[in-house]
């Protein structure tokens, strides 16, 4: 597909203007996003992206339709499983929620520019080295080993070298200051914890494109394609974060169903390698006759497989108690050591005593589970010993029922 230079041109330039809008009319005065304002904003972005879609089918012809998409749904698929990272990470720097999108969209730029520069990286080699194929297709296979390993739901961590480095380089004050970078503190001109945030999800965001990008490139060798399918599933990640925030813990088989799409087309990756070898020590250099997958077929796959896990994940008894349990902890966390605002602050308090009627009409052996989770129930305790001190001191606008914290 050779694509015109005023066709990039104006592709780049609308991508720019959405994150300039996105910042200007969302992201500039903190504020916390409502569900009506996410899901509408979220739905907006996926529109964008069904749209430019179906101009690249017209335009394009079938197939190259079927990459883009085939590209993109991938693509926000791991965007999604990327997510609970971010929900950690934010979590454990303790970000007030109405500064969390700044953090977002600013993770959201690094992660745009760094995959840009990878995505040109990838092709360069590509277009000189036949055998990137059998390394994508490796490194695929490698990462779908690694997320049916280690995927036990609770045991993400946001804890990697990105962020080690910049805890230890990078000296911040110990308080926010608003989405301020730098504040004074006795004198002297400090960092943020907001920049050391930055700092972290941006690295994060980097070590992600090491395994989204061989992924696309599996899927469509187009680099037009594969920058702009990039770059729809990112842009409107922002918000689908505050649209799936109460769900992302319900999603308890998506790393399953990713790895599986992983290893999909890793395979395809190597076969498509087979197909076009030219490797001395393989075949003594010569093509290997393999059935290669269609990218209709593989779109098929990807599409039934994020279906299935999607549904599977909603209708497990297991995924409905760890998303009570998860939002109970998160609701604590936050009343307890993040939110300083008292309207906000009761709201995450009738939140909680949500979550804890929920938990309390789970099967008799999930609340036992829960029971068992000391820390989780010392939370709990402390979030209602707290509460019952801001009513006395009047703190809290609305008094709210207390119903016993044991599950």
């Amino acid at each position: 597909m050779q694509v015109p230079g005023l066709v990039w041109t104006l592709t780049v330039a609308g991508i720019i203007g959405l994150v300039l809008f996105d910042f200007y009319f969302h992201v500039r005065r903190a504020h916390i996003p409502s569900l009506r304002e996410a899901a509408i904003w979220s739905s907006v972005y996926v529109g964008l992206a069904v749209v430019f879609g179906l101009g690249v089918l017209v335009f394009g012809g079938r197939d190259m339709g079927a990459e883009y998409f085939a590209g993109w749904v991938t693509e926000k698929a791991l965007s999604v499983d990327n997510l609970f990272v971010f929900l950690i990470l934010l979590g454990s720097f303790k970000v007030p929620r109405a500064d969390q999108q700044k953090v977002l969209l600013f993770g959201i730029v690094v992660s745009l520019i760094a995959r840009t520069g990878f995505i040109f990286l990838g092709a360069a080699l590509i277009n000189s080295f036949a055998w990137v194929f059998y390394l994508f297709g490796l490194v695929l296979l490698i990462t779908a080993g690694n997320l049916l390993r280690s995927d036990q739901g609770d045991e993400r961590s946001a804890d990697n070298i990105i962020i080690r480095v910049a805890r230890r380089f990078l000296r911040t004050s110990d308080e926010y200051d608003g989405d301020k970078l730098f504040t004074v503190r006795d004198g002297h001109r400090v960092m943020t914890p907001m920049l050391l945030v930055m700092v972290a999800l941006g690295g994060t965001d980097i070590l992600f494109a090491l395994d989204s990008i061989p992924a696309i490139f599996g899927l469509t060798q187009s680099v037009y394609l594969v920058f702009t399918a990039t770059a729809f599933s990112l842009l409107g990640l922002r918000q689908l974060y505050f649209l799936l925030d109460g769900l992302l813990d319900r999603l308890i088989y998506l790393s399953y169903g990713l790895a599986a799409i992983l290893a999909f087309i890793g395979v395809k990756l190597v076969l498509h390698a087979l197909h076009e070898n030219n490797v001395p020590f393989i075949n003594s250099g010569d093509s290997v006759e393999v059935v290669e997958i269609s990218t209709v077929a593989s779109l098929g796959v990807i599409i039934g497989v994020l279906t299935i896990t999607v549904i599977v994940s909603l209708l497990s008894p297991k995924g409905r108690a760890q998303t009570y349990v998860a939002a109970a902890r998160r609701h604590a966390l936050e009343y307890l050591d993040i939110e300083t605002d008292p309207a906000y602050c009761d709201e995450i308090f009738h939140k909680l005593v949500v979550e804890e009627e929920r938990i309390k009409g789970l099967p008799p052996k999930y609340r036992a589970r829960i029971r068992q989770e000391q820390e989780l129930m010392e939370l709990l305790q402390r979030t209602h010993r707290l509460h019952e001190q801001r009513l006395a001191a009047g703190v809290c606008f609305v008094p709210a029922p207390e119903p016993a914290v044991q599950a």
